[in-house]
């Protein structure tokens, strides 16, 4: 079974980028399952959101806490929430950030994890870009096909065009297009590196 857990904060679609993940796992003929976690239920406070894929049925309905894969929609909370919590050291982390992880304050602690498997990517941009508001979820998806193959985009395009129509749809579809191109960039450069 595969675990993810997003982190971010309430009004960027943390909940929704969840159900969509599930979509996506769906669409590909896993079995997945997506659900919150809420603390207070107001705009900007912190909130959680999970996602489980597995090729048999999940039977399982606890939070997850020792996520295979990070998405942190929103970096603030990495001083102020303990998102690595139960982070598997094989595990994937996505951050919505154009700051490197030094520079976000995390260097040193993410270094004991794979660093093939850890992208911070430009989501906020990315979405003002093509849905003209900071909607990261979409961006953070296309991001997590590219870094962890466990999903195609194609999946995750049906999983937006399920849940939106029209031009918020299609603005949130060349999000995650953009985004996948960029961590698959990112992923690249670094084998270049780390071979060269």
């Amino acid at each position: 079974m595969f675990q993810v857990r997003i982190h971010g904060r309430g009004g960027q679609g943390v909940v929704t980028g969840a159900e969509m993940l599930s979509i996506a796992a769906f669409e590909q003929g896993r079995h997945a399952q997506a659900f919150p976690s809420f603390g207070s239920e107001r705009t900007g406070a912190p909130v959680v959101a999970f996602c489980r894929i597995d090729e048999r049925e999940i039977r399982l309905r606890e939070p997850v806490m020792a996520p295979d894969a990070l998405i942190i929609q929103d970096s603030t909370l990495l001083q102020q929430v303990e998102v690595f919590q139960g982070l598997t050291p094989d595990g994937y982390v996505l951050i919505n950030s154009t700051r490197s992880f030094d520079e976000l304050g995390v260097g040193d602690f993410i270094r004991q994890f794979r660093r093939e498997r850890l992208c911070n990517v430009p989501a906020n941009e990315i979405a003002m870009r093509h849905v003209g508001r900071p909607m990261p979820n979409a961006a953070l998806l296309g991001g997590f096909a590219a870094i962890s193959g466990l999903i195609g985009l194609d999946s995750v395009v049906h999983a937006i065009r399920d849940k939106f129509s029209g031009k918020v749809a299609q603005g949130n579809v060349d999000a995650a297009a953009e985004a996948f191109e960029f961590v698959k960039r990112e992923i690249e450069e670094l084998a270049h590196v780390e071979a060269g």
